[in-house]
Formats: C-alpha cells, structure tokens, sequence
C-alpha cells in the first residue's frame, strides 16, 4: 500500500509521496515513489507511483528509455514530449505495454497488475497540469473545481483536503496541507510510513523549487503532526455535547 498525492493549486503543483513497501508484515522495505525528470528552463515532470513495484519500475524505465511507435518505429521518451498531455498519454502507453508483456504472466501467477499513476508537471510553452493514469492507460485531470488528486490509500488524509484546499490555496499552504493529509493517513495505517519525498513546481519556471525528503526525525514535520494533534482535540473539546437523551428538546 502507498499514499500519494498531488495538489494542482494557482501558484503551481506540490506533489508529496511516502516510501513505504510490503509483501507482508516482516517484508518493509523503502522504495521512491516519486519520480522527478527535470530539464530546467524547459520542461519539469514528476511521476508518483502506486501498486505493484515491479509494474511501476517496468513504465519508469520505459519512459526514460522509449516507448516505440507502433506506426513509424520511432522511441519517444518522457524528455521528447511536446505538451503535459502528450505526456500522460506516453505514461498511458507504457503501462500498456508493461501489460503485453508481463500483464497475463502476472495474472497467471495471482500477482496481480495494479499500478496506478499521478503525472504533473509544466513545459515550457504549455501549461501547468496534474493526470491520475490508470492502468488501463486511460486519465483523468485536476482542476480548478478539484484541485487535488490522490492515490493508493487515500481516505485518511481525503477529508482536510476537501475543507481546506482550493485553486487559490498558496503554494506553501498547498504544502502544509498536503502534509497534513499524510500524517492523519500515516497514524492510522501502519502500510504507509516515513519517509515522505516532497516537490514544489512554481507555475511557469519549468524547474522544482522544493525537492526534499522527510525523514523520522524531521523537526518540523513532527512539531506540525503534535500541533495538528492538539488542535483535534481543542475543537472536539471546544463543541458543546450533543443533546440528545437528556431530556432537552
């Protein structure tokens, strides 16, 4: 299981990852789920990753080194496409692929193909957008009515999202929520942990502004997890009981 999630707000895009892997509870490893492919002034993409590690490894590295045309033959990378969209089309096609080639052999063997993918980023001429490609290749897109997308175990950190976030959030309010959500999805499932890989873009500067990893002893992360804790419990406390059952109508 993995949590990830990409945030697609006025000022630009925060896409935040945990690193947590397991096939079984005394099988944990660390793995990036946050992929960066990045040539400043031009073009800034970032992929996160959810599903089966193999699958997700076996796109990355098609995408880094080809995906054939069927048609003319050529090998088009994720540094050659000319638009954002182009790009989570690309994406689309190396899952495909992946799936002709190792898709029924995963199946046969009750592995199962599951890889799930968000893919934002801008290049230069184009604009800022932020897909969730399926494994069927098909997409969707963030938007100013829905701002965010998730992916993996998603339903802890979902409800801030919905009450706090909306296209005109600040990009470093963006940021802090985006953690938020982590944290609550971290304290109550043990298959996502630390450590969290965090990435800014700013609209328009075709470059990351923040790449960082937050490891477990991280200073701010854990003063935002303790304040976030204490402030749930202030406002539960804050709000009168219910009435029901003591006799006031």
């Amino acid at each position: 299981m993995t949590y990830c999630v990409g945030i697609f707000v006025q000022e630009g895009l925060v896409m935040i990852a945990d690193t947590r892997t397991n096939a079984g509870l005394d099988n944990i490893a660390t793995y990036r789920k946050l992929h960066i492919f990045e040539k400043p002034g031009e073009r800034v993409v970032a992929i996160a990753t959810s599903g089966n590690l193999a699958v997700s490894q076996s796109v990355l590295s098609l995408l880094s080194e080809g995906v054939r045309d069927p048609v003319t033959g050529d090998l088009e990378t994720i540094y050659d496409t000319p638009s954002m969209f182009r790009t989570a089309q690309l994406v689309g096609e190396a899952i495909r692929e992946v799936y002709r080639v190792d898709g029924k052999a995963l199946e046969q063997n009750a592995a199962g193909f599951d890889v799930t993918m968000l893919v934002g980023g801008q290049i230069a001429g184009r604009r800022l957008r932020l897909f969730m490609v399926y494994r069927a290749g098909n997409f969707i897109e963030a938007t100013e009515d829905t701002p965010y997308l998730q992916i993996g175990e998603h339903k802890y950190g979902k409800p801030i999202l919905d009450r706090a976030v909306g296209f005109r959030t600040s990009l470093r309010e963006a940021l802090k929520l985006g953690l938020i959500s982590m944290d609550s999805t971290i304290r109550s499932n043990l298959s996502v942990g630390l450590p969290i890989d965090v990435l800014t873009i700013r609209r328009d500067v075709f470059a990351s502004e923040l790449r960082h990893r937050i490891e477990a002893q991280d200073g701010y992360f854990q003063d935002l997890r303790q304040r976030w804790s204490a402030a749930l419990r202030e406002a539960h406390i804050a709000i009168p009981p219910p009435p029901y059952g003591t006799g006031v109508s």
